[in-house]
């Protein structure tokens, strides 16, 4: 009976594997360097290999696998095809069919956001909750959406892409995607630190933040928590441009929950705080009860979504 699946999370330096039973339950983790030299024609066949390394170390047989789940960096549609993953190099490809032909089992991919929510959804901060958002605060700002327990890949596989929803008119700062006034420009890591530098700028006040050679959102959330004041008018800014994004999808998508996750969510319950006010005046009355969520899973949440990938389509 097969009772092993792999999950796969395809970063831009390292990829991330886990070896999983049906249930869940983590049996291995290990990494391996992401090499995106030539356009990135190696890193599946690396997948592959080293995952059948490990079942070879492992006396596991193909018949005892039942699949291998991936998420990638870029968008992924409903056939596994991948549209331009540039930070692998990627251009346009399946890459179920070319992963199922070099290892002979079942594969299954998704974009990496997406393959994250589904791995809270499954185990971490939105366990049990099947209507759901996921959202990644990171350098960017990514999300995945679940509806009744599955993932929302849209059409070309760029569902979810909340980060380059439109929320300010004003910006005269380009987004990396080329628009202006995307809400990853305000609700990212670099976001925080955007604000605060404007704030900074446009206040004389004293604050412990003008003494660092270089401003992080670590840094901000650390001053504000010490009681600085500039520091608390920054994070307060965050939250009301966090709160307002997030108004905008809960209204679009009425979920049940919104976990968050990334590295500014290491803010903690703080953050739900400073995100609630503007929450509350944007969002449309009917989905005002949406319930907020730190994520747990952290870098292993695309690992665990990979494999969720795979077991839901069996």
């Amino acid at each position: 009976m097969s009772s092993t699946v792999f999950g796969v999370d395809v970063g831009g330096t390292t990829v991330k594997i886990g070896m999983f039973d049906p249930e869940g339950n983590k049996q291995a983790v290990w990494e391996i360097p992401t090499r995106t030299g030539d356009s990135g024609i190696y890193i599946l066949p690396d997948i592959a290999a080293s995952i059948q390394k490990k079942m070879a170390d492992n006396d596991i047989r193909k018949d005892d696998v039942l699949g291998v789940g991936i998420g990638v960096p870029g968008p992924v549609d409903e056939t596994g095809t991948v549209h331009n993953a540039v930070n692998l190099g990627w251009g346009t490809f399946n890459i179920r069919e070319t992963m199922e032909g070099l290892m002979g089992v079942k594969v299954a991919a998704g974009n990496d956001a997406n393959v994250a929510a589904l791995g809270e959804q499954w185990k971490g901060g939105g366990k049990g909750h099947r209507d759901m958002v996921m959202v990644t605060l990171g350098t960017g700002v990514g999300g995945g959406i679940l509806v009744g327990g599955r993932l929302v890949a849209g059409y070309s596989g760029a569902g979810g892409e909340i980060g380059h929803m439109h929320i300010e008119d004003d910006e005269t700062e380009a987004c990396g995607c080329g628009n202006y006034g995307c809400f990853e420009e305000y609700a990212s890591a670099t976001g925080v630190v955007r604000i605060g530098s404007r704030i900074l700028k446009a206040t004389r006040k004293a604050s412990t933040l003008r003494d660092l050679p270089q401003l992080t959102s670590k840094d901000i959330f650390a001053a504000a928590s010490a009681g600085d004041e500039v520091a608390v008018a920054i994070t307060e800014k965050y939250g009301y441009y966090l709160g307002k994004g997030l108004a905008i999808v809960a209204t679009v998508l009425n979920p049940e929950m919104i976990v968050l996750g990334g590295g500014v969510s290491k803010a903690g319950e703080d953050l739900i705080r400073l995100l609630k006010p503007s929450f509350t005046k944007y969002v449309f009355h009917g989905a005002r009860d949406t319930r907020f969520a730190l994520a747990t899973l952290g870098n292993d949440a695309g690992m665990y979504g990979a494999a969720r990938l795979v077991l839901q389509q069996r």
